[in-house]
């Protein structure tokens, strides 16, 4: 395959798939992980994508939010791995928030083998997903309920904001980077995650590999405001000294 095909799939396979990964591709294109790199580069030069840690995203991933369904199938492997080292931080008896994220989603498929937990969110598909379990208590936010397939609004910030304490959060975000932050790109998204944030013990910030490098809009948090963070991503020396900094514990999934 030549340079030029394998550039326009990799635009391709962004328009698909909301992200792309150098490994991926690099299996797909049975190619070194360097010539990948380079075809990233060139792309991004043409302004067709924005690279991030260990991957890329379309240029204008910051300006909208891709579909719930469609966020479920990006890097499946790295949430499942990023829900279980998660999970682990979860004991009977806890009342936890989860925010209406793809990789909480994931986080509530995991919960499902627990018992004695009390779990608040404004996710529809997370309510779903533990309805019926005995061992779980599941409390929906309620509000009015947007694109994202969760409950937000004046209404949903109200109830958590006045009804609801937990001993953890766990929320995720459009991406991250070293210098802005923890960034979102749905503001009444992130209007709900500060409002659990503030009734929250222990903030944990779950980020699987795609979201290391990536930018939104909105500012959720500094990394001042997390206790923990869960991740996939392997962690270079200058994001540990920052994370060190914050006083934030980073568990690798």
């Amino acid at each position: 395959m030549f340079a030029i095909e394998r550039q326009q799939r990799i635009v391709e396979l962004l328009r698909l798939n909301g992200a792309v990964s150098v490994s991926k591709l690099s299996g797909e294109f049975q190619v070194a992980e360097e010539t990948v790199r380079r075809d990233l580069e060139k792309l991004e030069k043409q302004e067709k994508l924005l690279r991030t840690h260990g991957g890329a995203v379309p240029i204008d991933d910051n300006k909208h939010e891709p579909s719930i369904e469609k966020r479920k199938k990006i890097n499946v492997e790295g949430k499942e791995r990023v829900a279980r080292a998660a999970a682990e931080l979860i004991h009977p008896g806890d009342t936890i928030f989860l925010d209406a994220s793809t990789t909480t989603f994931f986080i509530a498929r995991e919960l499902k083998k627990m018992q004695n937990i009390t779990v608040v969110t404004n996710s529809v598909q997370s309510i779903l997903e533990l309805s019926g379990n005995s061992g779980i208590k599941v409390i929906g936010t309620g509000g009015s309920v947007g694109e994202n397939q969760s409950f937000v609004g004046s209404m949903a910030e109200m109830s958590v904001r006045e009804k609801y304490f937990a001993n953890k959060m766990f929320f995720s975000s459009r991406g991250v980077t070293s210098e802005a932050g923890i960034l979102d790109s749905n503001e009444q998204e992130c209007a709900m995650k500060k409002c659990m944030m503030e009734n929250a013990q222990q903030k944990i910030y779950v980020c699987e590999t795609t979201k290391v490098g990536r930018v939104g809009f909105a500012k959720l948090a500094n990394f001042e405001d997390v206790d923990c963070i869960v991740t996939d991503a392997d962690i270079n020396d200058d994001w540990k000294k920052r994370l060190e900094e914050a006083n934030v514990e980073l568990v690798k999934a």
